[in-house]
């Protein structure tokens, strides 16, 4: 017999495949409700049927599906016959309460277990959703897909929080960035491309917004001229990925007890105005960059005065910035993106002709020679572009007002952890 999802049972005889995810004894009968990955179900069964049953063993259901609404829903389930298809050993976590009552080093040691956890499933089918609705938007405007190389042999950022690994004999890195591969393919011709894939900085923090492995949702096109166009493109994106988890994921938003921000506009200053603001206001003594401190205040200020959760910085100094970035004097065409005061998204414009980029890197003590395979790209006509990247676990941390990024990533990668 055909295994019939949850959520598509109708009257009738059905066979459901699941977890044990809880049980009512009574004396005469107990109920049981199974769960998959649409939902819950109960079953109705003798006593008899469940002795020495596990919760969370996986099990195959044959029985009635009747018309009974209780609080998993419309149909219940007279049991005809029950089979073990896997039994569970005693559970470290209990994932089939409301709230999983463990720190979260538990839950990260046993994470396959904890994803089972209502809760937990819904921030990563919330998180599915945004991947999907960057794709489905940049699409739409005539971006494509490219898969870049994770291994390489330069920094695209600089500086020395790379992964080295040794490649056959030669000094190799894991990818900091796709930037130098995007901006090679505007300048192959296909002006507008978006990539959606891991990055990996070594950098040695132990804090709730930082990874050494993430998921960087990028793009970059050509012919733009100023970063306002990239601001309001990545103002549009966030609209349309915001209205995609709302129409797909109401259930989970239901179950995180969460409401998702209203985007009209987002406002923008300058990074110098905002330092100024920060010191004059709140008593801060900021030069050159905000400190985390300095980015929740800064939000604080602008939801105060705008209502807004988001707001960008722009005109950032040249030495906040990667060798590619077009200069603009002493500070860059770039840009950052705060999200209820979180940095979500660095953007800007490139250095598009070949002597600026060389000497560019000249003065950030880079050798342009360590550089030929990128720089080959630049002699051979360059339009002007630029782009973005967003930081996935970010987004979805705040998005879903969870306070610690590993909370958002599948299995996290920082300094303390490898494993699972």
């Amino acid at each position: 017999m055909k295994r019939t999802m949850i959520e598509s049972i109708k009257p009738g005889k059905v066979k459901v495949c699941g977890w044990i995810h809880r049980v009512k004894k009574l004396k005469a009968v107990v109920f049981l409700i199974l769960r998959d990955k649409t939902g819950f179900i109960q079953v109705v069964m003798r006593p008899e049927d469940y002795e020495g049953l596990k919760l969370e063993s996986v099990v195959s259901i044959i029985g009635q599906a009747l018309e009974s609404p209780n609080k998993y829903g419309l149909y219940e389930i007279r049991l005809d016959k029950l089979q073990v298809l896997s039994e569970s050993q005693d559970l470290p976590i209990a994932v089939n309460q409301s709230e999983l009552n463990v720190n979260l080093d538990t839950i990260l040691n046993h994470r396959v277990l904890a994803l089972r956890h209502e809760k937990d499933q819904a921030i990563f089918k919330i998180q599915a959703q945004i991947a999907h609705g960057f794709r489905s938007f940049l699409e739409s405007h005539l971006f494509t897909e490219i898969h870049t190389p994770k291994l390489v042999k330069e920094g695209a950022e600089g500086g020395a929080n790379v992964f080295e690994l040794d490649y056959f004999g030669q000094k190799a890195y894991l990818a900091q960035s796709p930037q130098f591969y995007k901006q090679m393919m505007v300048i192959a011709g296909l002006e507008r491309v978006y990539e959606i894939g891991p990055v990996f900085r070594a950098e040695s923090h132990s804090t709730i917004r930082h990874l050494n492995e993430y998921t960087s949702m990028d793009f970059e096109m050509g012919f733009v001229e100023d970063i306002s166009e990239l601001m309001a493109l990545e103002t549009e994106l966030l609209k349309f990925i915001i209205h995609q988890v709302n129409v797909t994921c109401k259930r989970e938003l239901e179950v995180l007890n969460t409401k998702l921000p209203k985007i009209e506009s987002i406002p923008c200053m300058t990074l110098q105005e905002a330092i100024e603001i920060l010191n004059k206001e709140y008593g801060k003594h900021l030069e050159g960059d905000l400190d985390p401190e300095g980015e929740l205040l800064i939000y604080e200020y602008i939801k105060e005065k705008t209502g807004s959760d988001f707001v960008f910085l722009t005109n950032y100094p040249k030495y906040k910035r990667p060798m590619y970035t077009m200069p603009n004097g002493q500070y860059t065409k770039s840009f950052d993106l705060l999200f209820r005061g979180l940095e979500i998204t660095t953007g800007g414009l490139r250095i598009h002709n070949l002597n600026m980029l060389k000497e560019s890197m000249l003065e950030k003590g880079l050798e342009p020679k360590d550089y030929e395979s990128y720089l080959e790209a630049f002699k051979y006509g360059v339009p002007p572009h630029g782009g973005l990247a967003i930081g996935l676990e970010r987004l979805t941390a705040k998005l879903l007002n969870i306070e610690n990024i590993r909370r958002t990533t599948l299995f996290p990668r920082d300094k303390q952890r490898l494993t699972p």
